[in-house]
């Protein structure tokens, strides 16, 4: 069997993941054959690190909660040195800036500051002016490797602009720059997770899972019982969904749609960001993608849904926005619009679907919350991703065949402000490090 440990994916392989792959590959037809063949198979076919880093999420979220727990110490000090900070801002580039996205609403309302969440490449181009303006701020960037140029050239940047700020990072990768450059540095802290979730294949996914709910520990303060709760009803309902949806999900991947529309609000409206990146990148553009909320769909992106359009609607389990929700969703039937609906939430109400709709019951995630209701909306999303990549012939390690990502990036300039009446033949102040810089 492929199912030996893989020595390669961190020290956990071997482990609990190991027996919980093998009762996927026992139990849902649609993983059998691709979890069952021999290591150099997976190799072969492009697929071996990412099916894994989707399938590993439910056991790595326990151990990010953990591992957050035990860091709080550390976190408690980044958010109230001295006082607490009056602003937070959450930073990342890619996937790691849609993390932000999805913990804004949470850590306003648990921390009652104000919340933002920037780019970094917004960070870089305008300065601090785009900051609160309430001060001191902690920047809270988010990162995969923690390599890429943006993240260190933003700490860099706002160490120097803005002496009052304080930073956070929560990265992946314990060995990258973000993580090891300003050790002894008392305005910077660093909680690096487990080694499993610095996702080996190119596109993010446990990564981005296990940064959102070790930035959910934030709000989680002084109520470490409740944050291992909500943690531990994500992963029986992410396993829950793995086992009863996987193969529906391929189903849905393999139909003849050529763009798609992921909608969300709230919080999980940067799941649906990430999860039309992820089918963006796992099919090499051949699938165009964008993620809309459900009132912003008809000011016009409406349009963008065709007959070959599939709609993936991420529901809330707040009956408030639910009505919102389940408006423009009986808007989009009453127009005969798209392809075809993937609904995913709880409590799906019965008749609601077309025949050529699919239903993802998501039992628990009303028991979670909207708040951290993203990490089980994106495993939707990066399931049909995957199927949809293989379906395509392409790699989902590595799906880009003509090279235009992948997990390492051309390094670049990081400019420096340059006096007024200066020209560009100064030149660009360089990124320190190799050439070639990991994706976050």
């Amino acid at each position: 069997m492929g199912l030996k440990p893989d020595r390669e994916a961190g020290p956990s392989a071997g482990s609990p993941s190991d027996v919980w792959l093998e009762e996927l590959a026992g139990r849902v037809p649609a993983l059998a054959s691709l979890l069952d063949a021999p290591p150099e198979r997976q190799i072969a076919l492009g697929y071996r690190h990412t099916l894994r880093e989707i399938c590993q999420q439910p056991s790595t979220w326990l151990e990010t909660c953990e591992n957050a727990l035990e860091g709080r110490t550390a976190l408690a000090r980044a958010v109230y040195d001295t006082k607490q900070a009056a602003a937070l801002v959450l930073t990342g580039s890619g996937s790691s800036l849609y993390v932000g996205d999805c913990l804004v609403l949470p850590l306003q309302g648990s921390l009652g500051v104000p919340v933002a969440s920037l780019s970094g490449g917004q960070l870089l181009t305008d300065g601090i002016r785009v900051l609160p303006p309430c001060t001191p701020r902690l920047i809270v960037s988010f990162a995969r490797s923690g390599n890429s140029p943006e993240s260190c050239g933003v700490v860099d940047h706002l160490l120097e602009e803005d002496p009052s700020c304080r930073h956070l990072a929560i990265t992946c990768n314990r060995a990258g720059k973000l993580a090891t450059s300003y050790r002894g540095n008392p305005r910077v802290t660093a909680l690096t997770l487990a080694d499993r979730t610095c996702d080996r294949s190119l596109v993010m996914t446990s990564s981005f899972t296990n940064m959102v709910l070790a930035g959910l520990s934030l709000a989680y303060f002084e109520q470490a019982a409740e944050y291992r709760r909500v943690t531990a009803a994500l992963a029986s309902a992410a396993r829950a969904l793995l086992l009863s949806h996987t193969g529906c999900l391929a189903e849905m991947a393999r139909k003849p749609f050529t763009s798609a529309v992921f909608l969300a609000s709230g919080p999980s409206f940067g799941a649906a960001r990430e999860s039309a990146l992820k089918l963006l990148e796992s099919t090499s553009g051949r699938v165009r993608a964008f993620a809309e909320t459900y009132l912003g769909l008809r000011h016009g992106p409406m349009a963008a849904v065709h007959d070959d359009t599939l709609l993936v609607c991420f529901l809330s389990s707040n009956p408030l926005v639910r009505a919102y929700e389940f408006d423009l969703i009986e808007e989009l039937d009453r127009k005969k619009l798209g392809l075809a609906k993937v609904i995913v939430g709880e409590d799906l109400p019965a008749g609601f679907l077309n025949p050529q709709d699919l239903a993802v019951a998501c039992s628990g995630m009303a028991a979670a919350g909207d708040d951290a209701a993203p990490v089980l909306h994106v495993l939707a999303g990066q399931l049909m991703a995957f199927f949809r990549c293989m379906h395509e012939g392409l790699h989902p390690d590595a799906p880009s065949v003509d090279g235009v990502i992948s997990r390492v990036v051309e390094n670049f300039f990081i400019h420096r402000s340059l006096p007024s009446g200066a020209g560009t033949d100064r030149g660009p102040v360089p990124t320190a490090g190799p050439v070639a810089e990991e994706f976050d």
